[in-house]
């Protein structure tokens, strides 16, 4: 009884495919009728078998596989289609009837199958969807598939953190903080096998913890070290010379801090080089080469050598106002793309405290690029070690408001913008442009009245509230794209939905539209009037479809039995449609879909 438990536990259904429906579109229409097939690579884990295996549901298909251990038998993979002799030229007559071929692992076809599929090619009378793992060797035969162009190559690439969190929000089973999400993703590097294994974990282990205020879930502490993560920096465990075990765990316990390459064996930093266990940057400072190296060796390194190693949070001081002051001259330079922070990431996934003034710099950051739940997620941090500071008050109450919520307290934040958007989210504009001062200026833009920043701004801020003035359409999209390669994503969107209603020319206004949309769903849910009517445009027709029916109230089963589908399809579109529409709330869909007379009292 206890063996078929822990069997039955294994036994999960495979996760939502999400973020992938362009290329699934792109999949299925080079199997249509008249069509070769297509080639799908990318790296290990990046969900090319399930993206193949969306792609020919339901359809008439043949599968077979490569394997590591049937590499030398001949035709080994098509063994349940073939006799058992048979020749090169008999296999290729009696597969000619097979209309669609699915064949996955081909970079571990045995030379006769890779043979067989290459010749298949050729003829051209079987559809192929070949499925190959970058970085692997591949046998001549399946590479000269799209070398010799017989078929297309779509190369996916990994999966990225915004539809990675829908990922995570299935396993988990509820929605998770983005401070979560990100280390989970960087954990991982895009091998969503390791994410699914991770996020398992974390869940059956108990160790997402409810975040004090709303729904979320939250990780901190140790990487847990599962079997799949064993595998994965198996090379660096299995170092037999003992100087390179002590190296790397000495850069190991050294993290988030680098070390000084002088500090080191060179002839033994060499040898970890060639195996790609480390990174050495150009000011020579040493760091282990994947994310997951330092806390699983750390986990596994035993009481008294970790009691030898382990440094305390508090050595990081330096190093953490050193990283605020750069982000601090970024935010003032008004360039706030993604910038490498890695002390204060260590700190909140040790579970350490975060100084408030440091929390609130990353919340404000996060902000203005518009990844409004990652700024609430940072305001947390430091409130949990300050409860009172006022610049995190401020900075979760800006998050809230330009998210569309409404919260207790928040015009006594203490901060001009945040009784901006306050008012704004209550709908009240005129209020909302009444509190917008001096220290708040392009707020006035960003809701519509470029009046009130005459004289106060100036770089692509004065740009932007110029061609608002001036009701400049394409001067609104010259400014959107200015903002946007200063990571201002959210003031992009901004814009470029404004330049929507100043076009004359229809199509350069579907042009604003769509750029919009793109950029708003990539802001973790912001709802602010500019935006309004825009969180439906990168939706499939589908998606729009079964999105609008939701936030009308209906089930998944009543929406499948309107639309004649499955009630898991019907979950599937709205997994990936709550990717595009930065939500994983369904509660939030009447105010992103806007129905009339469908918004929560």
């Amino acid at each position: 009884m206890t063996t078929y438990e822990q069997d039955a536990k294994t036994l999960e259904l495979p996760w939502p495919l999400t973020g992938r429906e362009d290329e699934l579109e792109l999949v299925r229409r080079s199997l249509t009728a008249g069509r070769p097939g297509i080639v799908v690579t990318g790296p290990a884990g990046c969900g090319r078998t399930r993206l193949a295996t969306e792609a020919v549901r339901g359809a008439d298909c043949s599968r077979v596989a490569g394997t590591p251990e049937t590499r030398d038998i001949p035709f080994a993979a098509f063994a349940h289609l073939l006799p058992e002799q048979v020749t090169l030229h008999r296999a290729v007559q009696l597969l000619s009837g097979t209309r669609l071929l699915l064949v996955d692992d081909a970079h571990l076809l045995d030379d006769a199958s890779a043979a067989l599929v290459h010749q298949l090619a050729v003829h051209g009378r079987t559809r192929l969807l070949v499925v190959v793992t970058e970085s692997a060797p591949v046998p001549a035969a399946v590479s000269r598939l799209w070398t010799g162009e017989l078929l297309p190559r779509l190369a996916l690439e990994p999966l990225p953190a915004r539809e990675a969190a829908q990922l995570i929000t299935a396993g988990a089973g509820g929605p998770v903080e983005p401070l979560t999400v990100n280390r989970l993703h960087r954990l991982c590097r895009g091998d969503l096998r390791l994410l699914r294994d991770l996020v398992g974990a974390l869940r059956d282990g108990g160790l997402l913890t409810r975040v004090e205020g709303t729904d979320e879930r939250a990780w901190r502490g140790p990487v847990p070290v599962t079997a799949t993560v064993l595998a994965r920096i198996a090379p660096a465990l299995e170092r037999t010379a003992p100087d390179e075990r002590e190296t790397l765990d000495r850069l190991a316990f050294a993290e988030p801090l680098p070390l000084p390459m002088e500090t080191l064996d060179l002839g033994i930093l060499e040898q970890l080089e060639h195996d790609a266990l480390i990174h050495i940057d150009d000011d020579g400072a040493v760091r282990l080469a994947h994310p997951l190296l330092g806390p699983t060796l750390r986990a596994t390194a035993g009481s008294l050598r970790t009691r030898r190693l382990a440094g305390t949070p508090d050595r990081c001081a330096a190093a953490l106002a050193a990283e605020q002051a750069t982000l601090l001259r970024h935010i003032e330079q008004c360039d706030v793309r993604p910038q490498a922070a890695p002390v204060g990431e260590w700190l909140v996934a040790e579970g350490a405290t975060v100084p408030a003034g440091y929390a609130a710099v990353r919340a404000r950051l996060a902000r203005l690029r518009g990844e409004l739940r990652e700024a609430g997620a940072w305001a947390r941090e430091g409130l949990r070690g300050t409860a009172g500071d006022a610049a995190c008050r401020a900075e979760l109450a800006l998050a809230a408001a330009q998210s569309g919520e409404l919260t207790d307290g928040g015009e006594a934040a203490g901060s001009g913008a945040v009784a901006v958007w306050t008012a704004a989210a209550r709908g009240d504009l005129d209020r909302a442009l009444a509190a917008a001062g001096a220290d708040s200026a392009y707020d006035g833009v960003r809701l519509g009245a470029p009046e009130h920043a005459a004289g106060r701004l100036h770089g692509v801020f004065a740009e932007h509230a110029d061609a608002l003035a001036r009701g400049d359409g394409p001067a609104l999209d010259r400014a959107a794209r200015r903002l946007e390669e200063r990571g201002f994503l959210l003031f992009a969107a901004e814009a470029h939905a404004q330049a929507v209603r100043a076009h004359r020319d229809p199509r350069a206004a579907r042009t604003s539209r769509s750029r919009a949309a793109a950029l708003a769903r990539r802001c973790q849910g912001a709802r602010t009037p500019a935006l309004s009517g825009f969180a439906l445009g990168e939706l499939t027709a589908r998606q729009r479809q079964i999105v609008t029916l939701a936030a009308a109230g209906l089930s998944n089963r009543q929406i499948a039995e309107q639309l004649t589908l499955s009630v898991r399809t019907v979950g599937n579109h709205l997994y990936s449609a709550y990717a595009r529409l930065g939500t994983g709330d369904r509660a939030a869909l009447p105010w992103l879909v806007e129905l009339p007379d469908a918004r929560p009292a």
